[in-house]
């Protein structure tokens, strides 16, 4: 398992007091439901199923322990679809577009007052989300997502002057940009063992440091482990990045790492530059940069587009210090000179799966197994939309989220080995290119700039008219 822990899930497991992990699974059990997998989207289907379903007998089993994958590791932004309304009305047609928009929204502000109600110190803040553009080649990017959400009639986004992006994100490294109230930022290892320790009093059984290690598909199903099996009436696959090991997903999405850095603390810097919200904020850039501050005054700095999983292994490849610290320092320093002294005080990263669509999918691999992954670096909002589908799928519930085009299976697919791999750094090297080029006032190369066009939609801006 994991022995090198980033600094979000260090902290939450600090604040537990030494709590131990959950007793590994032993011998052969059964279960209404097994889930694999403890991060959000496993946690947040077994409160679901809970509470639809208060009787069901659910065995959860994580490989590590919950929160130690990409739901400790993330940036925190718990971010709602209205910046994917575009896809999602291709997939599902306008008026289940806006039904899910609006279901996004809603998530971000459920998981607020769940942690209250629950009592979960997830460090919530509901202060938004800029998008913002780091440069004239990313200056209004967001042109056709708002032009959508105009014509169906949402107004998730608001106008803002480039002197009012500034101001709020307390750095002029950003000319222009746009802000999505609904967005909140947490510490998402925080969230994740919050979600745990309420599992654990609604009555599920977990088990930590337990892989699967095989699946029977047969009826009823089983899943293996090193020391034990269970067998469940249905079995719930919320595995992540790690779905694309997996034969059946292999070519459903690319496994690719995200890098971060976390700063000092440094309140009173942060109170001299005017940035003291919870506020999240990134770039237009395909290989996007993303940050937020801390409660204890730190900035939270990451970077997407790293490290790429050959025929979809993910193993522990994606774990430990980031691999490239230094990028991802450069941007921090870019866009706040006057914080150069603050040194990084830690580095990580952690595995993110990239779909064709930039979006998450559902499905059913047999009539007792369903699975739920994909959701490209944002994930910590729709999880809980995400748990909520795979409930309704695990119970056959014939409703609006069983029935949601999402819950079809993957709307793409990535090339065959050893194509997709190759092609994959060779279109990240263009990215790289085209943006250090644009970057510096200039205009990328027609190779380059063709082949930055071939990345999936997860990582591609939209492109201004």
């Amino acid at each position: 398992m994991t022995t090198h822990r980033g600094f979000w899930l260090k902290e939450a497991l600090a604040a537990e007091g030494g709590l131990a992990p959950a007793a590994p699974l032993q011998g052969d059990s059964r279960a209404d439901i097994c889930i694999v997998g403890g991060g959000f989207t496993g946690l947040w289907t077994a409160i679901h199923l809970k509470t639809l379903r208060p009787s069901l007998d659910i065995v959860l089993i994580e490989r590590d322990i919950c929160g130690g994958g990409a739901s400790g590791r993330n940036g925190g932004f718990a971010m709602t679809w209205a910046s994917k309304l575009s896809t999602i009305v291709k997939i599902c047609g306008a008026q289940e577009g806006l039904r899910l928009l609006r279901a996004s929204q809603d998530a971000v502000r459920t998981i607020g007052v769940f942690c209250r109600d629950n009592g979960i110190d997830a460090h919530y803040r509901p202060d938004g989300w800029l998008w913002t553009a780091a440069d004239k080649s990313q200056d209004d990017a967001w042109a056709d997502i708002v032009e959508i959400h105009e014509k169906l009639g949402s107004d998730a986004f608001q106008a803002l002057t480039p002197e009012e992006v500034q101001r709020r994100a307390a750095s002029k490294g950003h000319i222009s940009g746009i802000f999505e109230p609904a967005v909140a930022t947490v510490q998402p290892a925080r969230l994740a063992r919050g979600l745990r320790k309420a599992a654990l009093a609604r009555g599920v059984i977990i088990h930590e440091n337990t892989p699967m290690t095989g699946l029977d598909k047969g009826s009823p199903p089983r899943v293996h482990t090193a020391n034990g099996s269970v067998t469940a009436g249905k079995i719930v696959l919320s595995i992540g990045t790690w779905a694309a090991e997996m034969t059946e997903f292999r070519r459903t999405m690319v496994p690719v790492s995200a890098d971060m850095v976390v700063t000092a603390p440094m309140p009173e810097r942060l109170r001299e530059i005017g940035l003291t919200t919870g506020v999240a904020i990134s770039d237009s850039s395909m290989l996007v940069s993303y940050y937020r501050t801390t409660l204890d005054g730190r900035i939270v700095f990451g970077k997407g587009g790293g490290k790429f999983g050959f025929a979809g292994q993910v193993g522990t490849k994606f774990d430990g210090p980031s691999q490239r610290p230094g990028d991802v320092e450069t941007m921090f320093r870019r866009w706040y000179p006057a914080l150069s002294e603050i040194p990084i005080a830690e580095t990580w990263r952690g595995p993110v799966e990239r779909t064709s669509t930039g979006l998450p999918f559902f499905g059913r691999l047999s009539d007792n197994i369903v699975y739920g992954h994909g959701y490209t670096g944002n994930g910590v909002g729709p999880c809980y939309l995400g748990g909520r589908i795979l409930a309704s799928l695990a119970l056959g519930l014939d409703d609006e989220w069983g029935a949601t085009p999402l819950a079809k299976g993957p709307q793409g697919h990535f090339p065959p080995e050893p194509f997709r791999y190759v092609g994959a750094y060779m279109v990240r090297g263009a990215i790289k290119r085209k943006e250090a080029k644009e970057a510096a006032g200039g205009k990328a190369g027609p190779i380059d700039s063709y082949l930055a066009g071939l990345a999936p939609a997860g990582l591609t801006p939209l492109k201004k008219k």
